[in-house]
């Protein structure tokens, strides 16, 4: 019995999700989650086999999930799928030793099959995306990452240097970086810069 752990912010996206795939004879969800920092929680608790996750959800998104996972060591799997179809987040993924990524307007079997197949250590990535990813790279650090995300959600330098623990100079500096290696006049056309190519 494969068991899952599904992460997904929305509602009845999650219940649906979690109804198809208890359909499976082999497959089990032994819990879902409503945000990265609970579906990290439960991750220690249940211990599944794979871990099936949104990229964008509140507190921890779904590659920054992957990321922690990798860096604890931990022995489950994941999988993303999303609705978001761009190479720049295929290849963080990728980085973050996430096992399948698919999109989710996907056909159901094409999930469950693809968790079979992640299961038996294999990779299930959406084909078309597969192609995409090889474009260009993602020239963000991950503290860039983090400033122009959330100067995106509106937050200004100082509110960011609060959020991130970092003092207000350094936050500037990472915005002007982020700025200057993409090449746009300020930091809302690169928060979109960046959206857009998916290395958000």
């Amino acid at each position: 019995m494969i068991r899952i752990l599904l992460a997904e912010d929305q509602a009845m996206l999650r219940g649906a999700l979690a109804a198809l795939l208890d359909l499976e004879s082999d497959i089990t969800v032994a819990g879902t989650a409503a945000d990265g920092e609970s579906a990290w929680r439960e991750l220690q608790r249940l211990e599944p086999d794979i871990l099936v996750t949104d990229i964008e959800m509140p507190g921890l998104t779904g590659l920054e999930l992957a990321q922690r996972i990798q860096r604890h060591g931990l022995p489950v799997k994941v999988v993303i799928v999303t609705t978001f179809a761009r190479g720049g987040f295929l290849r963080r993924a990728l980085d973050a030793g996430v096992s399948g990524y698919l999109l989710k307007d996907a056909p159901a079997e094409q999930l469950a099959d693809a968790l079979r197949q992640v299961h038996r250590g294999g990779r299930a990535i959406d084909p078309q995306l597969a192609l995409e990813a090889w474009g260009e790279a993602d020239p963000l650090s991950d503290r860039e990452r983090q400033a122009l995300r959330l100067a995106g959600e509106g937050l200004s330098a100082g509110q960011i240097a609060a959020r991130l623990n970092l003092s207000h100079g350094t936050v500037r500096n990472y915005l002007s970086e982020a700025i200057g290696k993409l090449g746009v006049g300020n930091r809302i056309e690169a928060y979109r810069l960046a959206r857009e190519k998916g290395w958000l």
